[in-house]
């Protein structure tokens, strides 16, 4: 008998491919094949994301494509979207289901052989009732796995709908934590990234902390490499910076999300610190690991952002010895706070801010680049190779290129930097080759 066929589409966080890879590897043990998203295929599965307008235009979009593809196969979409706006997303002809937070998980004791539906069945449990946590990781990238350690959040920032999609904080226990990073480690991934909604709250409901579970996974046999993918300010206690300073295992690459630099906008964000305790972390960070590698994430054109408050951020961050910026554009979203604030800031404004933010970000990053010249490093290479080139990240996460030559993708290897090109990547060659 001929194999079913299952596509798969992720919109979103490291979180959401965690997650789809978990449910992949659900459908894999049933039997199916696993295709590409522009393929035909029996079953498509997109997992959405609606952080920004954006995200939800993307996800409509490709349910469309899925349902012109193979207009007789069950399509589902789970995820975020998914569980804020069910109603919305069910007005799309061709969808066959739409599965909330937490039953994204539960396809196959839901549906008996995905069949196709005369109208779309909305499984979506109000998210006040989410408690369950599903341990997931990714196996797709063969040099990485991202590993959800933590799911929910109770924080409730204005501008924020992720409490409403995901429900409150939980997580596994640390030995259940602990078990899933030794999965990773048997399938010959080196490198795991730890990642969920705010993975520094991981435990706050009972006696276990994100300290502890750092220790614990520090032991894990075979996994030679943890990164941490974002972590509040406020939660960045001294003593991780510390730990990752003393660690042979985890790197020295922190992503911290400010979100504004002006003390007014952060209160109005409901943020729970301010620019002070922000660039004391981030001093500690460089006492501690001077060329640690430092990501900020900023939000640009939130309501009331004026171009005093603007300038603020701008010069704050300027003066912040940081490696790299995401920049956001604010995105209305419904039911919350922000939505009902006054003084709006108009869509020019936001993208010539954001303009200035990435050009920014980006003469930071060459200079990173440049401090790291002279230092030996430790590189994990990736898959990819273009013109005789292979490509890697440093372990303060450089980009680093070499000739392919002797080089296995997924390995760490110690190099010996030779230069940093005018766009920040570090060049150079093997110790050992």
């Amino acid at each position: 008998m001929e194999k079913k066929r299952v596509a798969f589409y992720t919109l979103g966080c490291k979180l959401n491919f965690a997650e789809t890879s978990t449910i992949a590897r659900q459908f894999e043990k049933q039997g199916y094949e696993r295709v590409e998203f522009n393929e035909e295929a029996d079953v498509y599965i997109v997992n959405s994301c609606t952080v920004t307008q954006q995200a939800d235009r993307k996800c409509r979009a490709a349910i469309r494509k899925a349902i012109r593809l193979s207009p007789d196969a069950f399509v589902a979409i789970a995820g975020c979207y998914a569980q804020l706006k069910a109603d919305e997303i069910s007005k799309i002809k061709g969808i066959d289901a739409i599965l909330g937070a937490q039953e994204k998980f539960k396809m196959f004791q839901l549906f008996d052989g995905f069949q196709k539906n005369s109208e779309p069945e909305i499984l979506a449990s109000p998210i006040k009732k989410a408690e369950l946590f599903e341990p997931s990781y990714s196996l797709s990238d063969r040099t990485r796995s991202f590993l959800k350690i933590q799911d929910g959040c109770d924080y409730y920032c204005s501008f924020c709908t992720i409490p409403f999609a995901r429900g409150k904080s939980r997580n596994a226990s640390i030995p259940e934590t602990v078990n899933k990073a030794k999965e990773i480690a048997s399938s010959g991934i080196r490198e795991i990234v730890l990642t969920g909604v705010n993975i520094g709250d991981f435990g706050q409901s009972g006696d276990e902390n994100f300290f502890d579970l750092i220790k614990a996974l520090e032991k894990v046999k075979g996994i030679e490499r943890y990164r941490i993918s974002s972590i509040e300010p406020n939660l960045l206690e001294d003593k991780i910076i510390e730990f990752i300073f003393n660690s042979p295992k985890f790197m020295p690459h922190l992503h911290i999300p400010l979100q504004s630099g002006s003390d007014t906008i952060l209160k109005q964000m409901k943020r729970k610190y301010d620019t002070s305790l922000f660039a004391g972390k981030v001093s500690k960070i460089r006492k501690e690991m001077p060329l640690a590698g430092i990501g900020v994430d900023v939000i640009v054109g939130f309501p009331g952002e004026s171009d005093e408050e603007f300038d603020n951020t701008y010069t704050f961050l300027k003066g912040l010895d940081i490696s790299y910026l995401h920049v956001f554009s604010y995105s209305e979203r419904e039911n919350t706070r922000s939505v009902k604030m006054d003084e709006k800031v108009s869509s020019k404004v936001i993208n010539e801010r954001s303009k200035r933010l990435h050009l920014l970000s980006e003469r930071k990053r060459i200079e990173f680049a440049n401090r790291n010249t002279e230092p030996e490093h430790s590189v994990l290479f990736e898959g990819k190779k273009e013109h005789g080139l292979i490509s890697g990240w440093t372990e303060n996460y450089i980009k680093f290129q070499c000739k392919s030559n002797n080089i296995t993708p997924g390995k760490i290897y110690s190099v010996k930097t030779a230069a940093c090109s005018p766009e920040g990547v570090l060049t150079g060659n093997l110790l050992n080759p």
